[in-house]
């Protein structure tokens, strides 16, 4: 008796493996064959091919002599993703500029609707082994920049993003319940910075500030300006490194 064919999947069902398909190459260190990516996705080859087809044909996708990569729609996406937050084209300067001032990296990282998501660093997009790369923050209540957005919150805001997304243990130096993270808050909040010191990463020392938000910016969402540096070089320079992160910020909407 033949085996029945396999079921197609269903619409829900499809779009799900095709951003499945998408994350996947997006997250490759290269180009990805269609082989390789159905063993990864746990599904079959023809399903694999069905859902690569649209994916190249819109340009979320390219098809290479290597394999699948990125496609051309992916950089606009990026923009009108930056144009509904409000970014204005100096925050492509300021980045470069904190650099320079700290020999740091920068970070450009901005909240929304529950979530928080690095949008642009200098960290070369050929490193990736950086332990803070773009894209959504898991690990919001570890780091400078996710502390300083989410004490810019109300409490049951705040509170709610907690409960979500957890707050997992990364170092023996995170913290891990709602109750001591609001004396973080309020720390913050009076100092006007956060500092993740080995909480997200064990050899990383970072500093955030909250930007200030342009009079016809979109509403619910607040950026943050961050560096990152080892925390031997953090702890010979911190009054340096601050002083430049709040010169940085002050000068956006100059």
């Amino acid at each position: 008796m033949p085996r029945p064919a396999p079921a197609r999947p269903t619409a829900p069902q499809s779009v799900d493996r095709a951003l499945e398909i998408l994350d996947a190459v997006a997250d490759a260190p290269g180009p990805v064959g269609a082989k390789a990516l159905a063993r990864q996705l746990g599904c079959s080859l023809s399903t694999v091919y069905h859902l690569l087809g649209p994916l190249t044909a819109r340009g979320h996708l390219v098809r290479t002599a290597a394999g699948y990569a990125p496609g051309p729609r992916l950089a606009a996406l990026h923009r009108s993703y930056r144009r509904h937050l409000g970014i204005g084209p100096q925050i492509a300067e300021l980045l470069p500029r904190l650099r320079r001032a700290t020999g740091a990296e920068a970070y450009f990282t901005a909240y929304r609707d529950g979530r928080i998501v690095m949008i642009d660093s200098t960290v070369p997009v050929t490193d990736l082994n950086h332990p803070f790369p773009p894209g959504p923050e898991t690990r919001a209540h570890a780091t400078a920049h996710g502390k300083v957005l989410l004490a810019a919150l109300p409490k049951a805001a705040r509170r709610r993003y907690l409960a979500e997304h957890g707050m997992g243990r990364f170092t023996d130096r995170t913290i891990t319940t709602a109750e001591r993270f609001e004396g973080e808050v309020a720390q913050v909040r009076g100092q006007g910075l956060a500092v993740s010191m080995g909480e997200a990463d064990p050899e990383f020392t970072c500093l955030a500030t909250t930007l200030p938000r342009p009079a016809d910016g979109p509403d619910g969402v607040v950026q943050a300006v961050s560096v990152s540096l080892p925390t031997s070089d953090f702890r010979r320079r911190h009054a340096e490194i601050r002083a430049a992160l709040a010169r940085a910020a002050a000068t956006v909407l100059r």
